[in-house]
């Protein structure tokens, strides 16, 4: 049985070749999930969880990096845990994705991942999405909940 652990805190998802991802067959993966972050979705907190052939990729909630700081909880330990995270470009921002299974090819699942990522030059203060905006997103509309 092998883990996989993959991370990212400096680029976002290109959201058309992350669906293609998330489409593909990968023999040997049994499970996966973590969270993502989508160019065309600079606030949003994205949710990947994979169980034998279902995939599911929803809204998680939002980046602290979004949120007013008047809003952040004042307890130490989150102020902590965010700084753990924390870059000054990117704030909070960043992909973690696990991934279990038997056999499977981890080193072709890193570069197909790698591959979703979108080089923008854009690795100074501050941060701007605006230039990912206009990329096609082929994932449903998420919604704050009411």
């Amino acid at each position: 049985m092998a883990v996989g652990p993959w991370a990212s805190r400096t680029k976002h998802l290109d959201p058309e070749r992350f669906n293609a991802f998330v489409k593909a067959t990968w023999p040997g993966l049994i499970r996966a999930k973590g969270h993502f972050w989508l160019a065309t979705r600079p606030d949003w907190v994205g949710a990947f969880s994979l169980a034998g052939a279902v995939a599911r990729v929803s809204a998680m909630g939002f980046w602290w990096s979004s949120v007013p700081r008047r809003r952040w909880p004042e307890a130490p330990e989150f102020r902590e845990r965010l700084q753990d995270v924390w870059s000054e470009v990117w704030g909070d921002r960043r992909q973690e994705l696990v991934f279990i299974g038997t056999g499977m090819d981890e080193a072709g699942l890193t570069a197909a991942l790698d591959a979703c990522l979108i080089e923008t030059g854009a690795d100074q203060a501050p941060f701007d999405p605006e230039p990912c905006r206009g990329l096609p997103d082929p994932f449903p509309a998420w919604q704050r909940a009411a």
